[in-house]
């Protein structure tokens, strides 16, 4: 049985890198998912690559809400497992955590979305919060833009602004934000400044009905543009990056 504790496991065998590549991990491996990582991992795998790594992560457990967060993720991931939508999902992790106000980080382009969300949540007895993302009005100039790098340069452009979105939520004491739709790099941002818990509900994608998914899954086909100039013409079947030296 493998030991529970990642304090506990280290390899005797010093992998070969440096880094994590799980991405790289084949199909018929994958062993983490059995508990088995140290046997059958292979070299880039986090438990051979960085198992000190893995048991100082998993000191976090030890804080009462980080424990808690974990484990009611868990309780939804396994009670709604391919029934639940993610909106329901979010609605009974909200109350699992027992929180009592969620807000709601859109764009400008979600807010009839938003609506709906907002009265969803509502309905489940939530207090909401919401925020655009182009409240204030303010110019991108303002931050060094030129007018020619706007969408639509000769006129007003109003900035993306979601450090203001995180920080009037964190003022409304949303327990729980939404986003829905924010920008690349926006949604960082917002991320990185919001107080309460963060989960994304739609990921913008605006060539691809907001389904970003669907640049992996057709990659070597209808969307092969995806690829850079340093695309392999056989596809590595282990990390390029990351060897110890």
């Amino acid at each position: 049985m493998a030991n529970d504790d990642p304090a506990a496991r280290r390899n005797p065998r010093a992998s070969r890198y440096s880094d994590p590549g799980c991405a790289y991990c084949p199909p018929d491996v994958r062993a983490c998912r059995q508990g088995e990582q140290e046997a059958r991992g292979p070299g880039f795998c986090p438990s051979k690559v960085d198992p000190d790594g893995i048991a100082a992560a998993y000191d976090a457990y030890s804080d009462p809400f980080v424990r808690r967060v974990a484990q009611e993720s868990a309780r939804v991931e396994s009670e709604g497992y391919c029934r639940w939508t993610r909106v329901e999902e979010i609605c009974e992790f909200a109350k699992k955590m027992g929180f009592k106000k969620i807000g709601i980080a859109t764009c400008i382009s979600f807010v009839d979305q938003a609506l709906t969300l907002s009265r969803i949540l509502e309905s489940h007895g939530f207090e909401v919060a919401s925020t655009a993302c182009k409240h204030g009005g303010f110019a991108k100039e303002g931050i060094g833009l030129a007018d020619a790098e706007k969408i639509r340069p000769g006129g007003h452009e109003s900035l993306c602004n979601p450090v203001s979105q995180a920080e009037l939520l964190n003022r409304a004491g949303c327990e729980l934000n939404v986003v829905l739709g924010l920008c690349v790099g926006h949604d960082s941002l917002f991320y990185r400044h919001s107080q309460g818990l963060a989960t994304t509900l739609v990921a913008k994608d605006r060539v691809l009905a907001h389904n970003p998914v669907g640049a992996l899954n057709l990659a070597d086909t209808y969307y092969s543009r995806v690829w850079g100039p340093e695309r392999p013409t056989t596809p590595a079947k282990i990390p390029r990056e990351g060897r110890r030296r």
